[in-house]
């Protein structure tokens, strides 16, 4: 997560490569009649809000990750953070949403060069993004699981275990995990980047990789009907030596702090009135998901 990137000596990081995947290339294509959204003010916290309520609709980048933001086989709009937006943006007076689906590694350089509105992909915050966007408080906590094999016959539960036992290691795009992976010794380019998360449940059926990393929400529901692999029990991953938890949110422009801090307002209200869960349990999201961690405790000092 969608996970998926800092100062200090010390604190691991996923690479700044897989970071800015596409940066320096093309985005992935959008979808017929997504045009460019016009470039926001830079004065007074921007106007973007005022010009999404006149226009009526608002463009979520999303990076096709259940069940962080994707599209259903309906051809809807959904997820966590869409379904989220979706009543936000409707309580600040923008009536609709549109998905403009990207790459994951694509989405913050899609923001900044005025693709879509916001990124709706649960994406993790982080010192590193923090210096790129600004973020939303987070919608939710998350600890990392792996998708294994049935019976999970290495033994893997930790990043530790992986290195220990040499087992073939996959992540997605831009996660977060490669981090965690290689802060525990793994060697960064012996790790198999997949596409997403059914990629990697691919990977592991066929024996490419003996265990896919991700936040445990996705591995639990990406093995729901998998007969070969199964997730394992969530684990705080290492970061610096100290059990970690990641919280994701959502990403703004840094100019549009207008737009951020209303965002937040009624983000606050929907946790506080238990609305929140609501909203993201049918995508496999529990109490113990709902967080009140704020994005500056976050993106750090």
């Amino acid at each position: 997560m969608a996970s998926p990137p800092v100062h200090g000596a010390h604190i691991p990081r996923p690479s700044r490569r897989a970071l800015l995947a596409g940066a320096a290339g093309l985005l992935v294509p959008v979808a017929a009649g997504c045009s460019r959204v016009a470039t926001a003010s830079t004065s007074d916290g921007g106007d973007l809000l005022d010009r999404l309520r006149a226009q009526g609709v608002a463009r979520l980048g999303i990076a096709g990750e259940i069940p962080f933001g994707y599209i259903d086989k309906n051809g809807d709009l959904t997820g966590e953070a869409p379904e989220l937006a979706k009543v936000i943006f409707k309580r600040l007076g923008v009536d609709r949403v549109q998905a403009v689906p990207t790459e994951f590694g694509s989405l913050i350089p899609g923001l900044n060069s005025q693709q879509f509105d916001i990124v709706s992909a649960g994406m993790y915050i982080n010192p590193d993004r923090c210096e790129q966007v600004i973020f939303s408080d987070p919608d939710y906590q998350m600890l990392d699981s792996f998708v294994v094999r049935k019976g999970n016959p290495l033994g893997l539960h930790n990043y530790q275990d992986v290195v220990k036992k040499k087992a073939k290691f996959a992540t997605g795009t831009g996660y977060a995990e490669i981090a965690y992976a290689v802060e525990a010794g793994y060697k960064e380019s012996d790790i198999l980047i997949v596409p997403d998360q059914v990629a990697g449940m691919n990977a592991v059926e066929a024996g490419r990789a003996d265990v896919f990393a991700a936040t445990a929400v996705t591995a639990r529901q990406v093995v729901l009907k998998s007969r070969k692999a199964e997730a394992t029990e969530a684990f705080k991953p290492l970061v610096d030596g100290k059990p970690h938890v990641d919280g994701g949110g959502f990403a703004f422009r840094p100019t549009e702090t207008k737009l951020r801090d209303a965002f937040n307002a009624e983000l606050r209200k929907l946790r506080e009135s238990g609305e929140l869960l609501r909203i993201i349990k049918p995508f496999g999201f529990t109490q113990d998901e709902v967080t009140d961690m704020t994005a500056k405790e976050l993106c750090g000092p």
